[in-house]
């Protein structure tokens, strides 16, 4: 590869931005976001007996469900700030959980404000082609008979499995509260970490290998680019073992203690993912050092042999030099097989030393 490519690849406009969009967090500036031109609101509202679900495109349909005698989950995808303020103040939630809701690059968090309960997390994907982790904030908001979940991308969750479980009379979700229902949100979020990091995982593992045959300086390029994407994951990752631990010290009224023990097994999966998390760090400094270890090695392998070749190179010298001194007298000067004789101690001394320095294992 030519060095204009290594340069080409190395300060790329798009890893820059990535950068800066992986490092810059200001949590205290206005929230900029490009609202979306409509919005999709799903609304199961269901018990043991019956489900009910309804798909609507205005945020008002979805208010006389708060006066249902069943259990309710509006999941809005799409943030438009004059809708989520709109259903927030419907039922009843405090506006500092409508700036979280709104803003963007907050870090997880659990709040439990005017007898609702908040969380915020992040869900993760791995985009295949671009071998990057990618991040949608997702709030949660949990009330005495109902569930109000925010999503900023409608065109992807982690939540389908959910969707079946309630259309089956026979299932755990159904036969629970609503309680059980915002642990199934948020557990379904957590268990998609690992599919996530199994992804990067694998990606590590191509690298390390990458590393071990050819290592250059596109593999370099790479080994940041999974360095910044450890750091998104541990971003994500983390501060959700405080926020579980927040909703298991709450001692809420919203939490039956029946449900207290899914909510510990949450947080069992995020401690395990946290560590992986923790180890894939680990692996890529390993594999930055590995890195670094073969462009020594191959660097000490080219100048060995570079100084293998000065050293058989260095008898030819001296003798040309010798031979060459302008004196009258010099041994063989005159004599017609002087030069083939030069010659053949310049060719025999650097054999001989070739067959030492092979007999000591130089090289």
């Amino acid at each position: 590869m030519k060095p204009a490519k290594y340069i080409s690849y190395i300060f790329n406009p798009l890893e820059l931005l990535r950068t800066q969009k992986v490092l810059h967090v200001n949590p205290t500036a206005p929230a900029v976001r490009t609202e979306p031109e409509q919005i999709k609101i799903f609304v199961y509202d269901y018990n043991q007996q019956s489900v009910q679900i309804e798909e609507f495109t205005e945020i008002a349909n979805c208010f006389p469900f708060l006066h249902s005698n069943k259990f309710t989950w509006i999941n809005v995808d799409g943030l438009r700030k004059k809708d989520v303020e709109a259903i927030c103040n419907h039922y009843g939630v405090h506006y500092l959980i409508v700036e979280d809701i709104l803003s963007l690059g907050q870090r997880p968090k659990m709040d439990e404000i005017e007898g609702l309960q908040f969380c915020l997390l992040n869900m993760l994907y791995f985009n295949a082609q671009h071998s990057a982790v990618e991040t949608e904030q997702v709030s949660i908001v949990l009330g005495k008979n109902f569930v109000i979940s925010f999503q900023e991308d409608a065109s992807r969750d982690v939540f389908n499995p959910l969707r079946e479980k309630l259309k089956l009379s026979s299932s755990k979700v159904r036969q629970s509260g609503i309680d059980f229902l915002y642990y199934m949100l948020i557990d379904l979020i957590v268990d998609n970490y690992f599919v996530v990091m199994e992804k990067l995982g694998e990606k590590i593992e191509m690298l390390e290998e990458d590393i071990a045959r050819n290592a250059n300086t596109r593999t370099l390029a790479k080994i940041n680019m999974l360095r910044k994407e450890m750091i998104v994951l541990k971003r994500s990752i983390a501060p959700v073992r405080e926020l579980v631990n927040g909703i298991l010290r709450s001692e809420s009224e919203l939490i039956e203690e029946r449900t207290e023990k899914y909510f510990k097994d949450v947080y069992d999966h995020i401690i395990q993912a946290n560590d992986l998390a923790e180890n894939y760090r680990d692996m890529m400094m390993n594999l930055n050092d590995l890195y670094l270890s073969n462009v020594n090695l191959k660097m000490n392998e080219v100048m060995k042999v570079m100084a293998i070749v000065t050293c058989l190179l260095a008898p030819a010298t001296v003798i040309g030099g010798i031979f060459g001194m302008n004196f009258d007298r010099i041994p063989l000067l005159h004599n017609k097989w002087g030069f083939f004789i030069s010659v053949a101690i310049m060719l025999f001394i650097p054999i001989v030393m070739l067959r030492i320095f092979r007999k000591r294992g130089w090289f």
